[in-house]
């Protein structure tokens, strides 16, 4: 399978950041992907309020998604926020593509290193698999890296490639921690995990909020590097092996390994 990871840089138009959508997603259908993703984040960054550019998931921007996959004909997964009930926004995920049409809402939200996500963001509370060709792919957004269970239960549902979409904050030591994340839920679950982050945005707009530092990267199912972007834009495009995925995941046996306890964890 070849998947391609779009580290773009979104800014705070919602139309020009769907531009990048298309463009990169037109890329990656040119170098065979069958699968693009987008960042956290992609319909805007972080840093400004989100409510006055939330749409809901059939409104304009989101239907601008579904229609740069229906041109290029591949699935499409990018970062958007959607009004919430409770006068928040939802931090969302929106996948389409030929047979799929699926959200993610984020689950843990960042509550950490001094920002808080919480205040203007409604969390999730459904894990999402989704359909790529035969593939299932489990879909997670940044924060939720750092949570195992989540990525377990993903894999419990048959997902073989997990998916991280991610505007990772900057700081001492935030960079070889995303990596480190991103080969330990690999190694978790057997599954291959492609991460993709905003690009370094530079020091000013870095100071505002979680923005991206760059470094999306993509790792076997035995949490080997198998592709990695540096900090600035980039579409990493790569192939992927299920079939070695698969071997992984019978062999090394670490799900069908947990105790109950540990089972009884993941759904609690």
């Amino acid at each position: 399978m070849r998947i391609a990871l779009a580290q773009i840089r979104s800014g705070t138009d919602p139309a020009a950041n769907l531009d990048l959508v298309d463009s990169h997603s037109r890329a990656a259908a040119e170098a065979g992907a069958t699968l693009v993703l987008f960042p956290e984040a992609t319909m805007c960054r972080f840093g400004v309020p989100l409510a006055p550019v939330a749409e809901p998931r059939d409104g304009r921007w989101a239907d601008g998604v579904r229609s740069v996959a229906q041109r290029t004909g591949i699935t499409v997964v990018a970062g958007m926020f959607c009004p919430s009930d409770d006068g928040r926004v939802t931090n969302t995920l929106i996948a389409a593509g030929p047979g799929t049409d699926a959200h993610y809402d984020k689950i843990h939200l960042y509550d950490a290193f001094g920002f808080a996500e919480s205040k203007t963001v409604a969390p999730g509370d459904q894990p999402t698999v989704i359909d790529v060709g035969g593939v299932r792919v489990g879909l997670t957004l940044c924060y939720d890296i750092r949570f195992p269970a989540l990525y377990t239960e993903l894999a419990d549902r048959g997902a073989q490639l997990i998916t991280v979409h991610a505007s990772w904050g900057t700081g001492p030591g935030k960079l070889d921690q995303w990596t480190l994340l991103a080969r330990a839920r690999a190694i978790d679950t057997t599954a291959v995990v492609a991460a993709v982050d905003q690009a370094y945005p530079g020091d000013e707009v870095a100071a505002l909020g979680p923005t991206g530092v760059g470094g999306s990267l993509v790792a076997s199912a035995t949490g080997d590097v198998i592709a990695v972007a540096g900090a600035d834009e980039q579409l990493l495009v790569t192939d992927i092996d299920l079939t070695a995925a698969a071997r992984a995941r019978e062999t090394i046996a670490v799900l069908r390994n947990r105790t109950h306890f540990a089972r009884a964890q993941s759904t609690a």
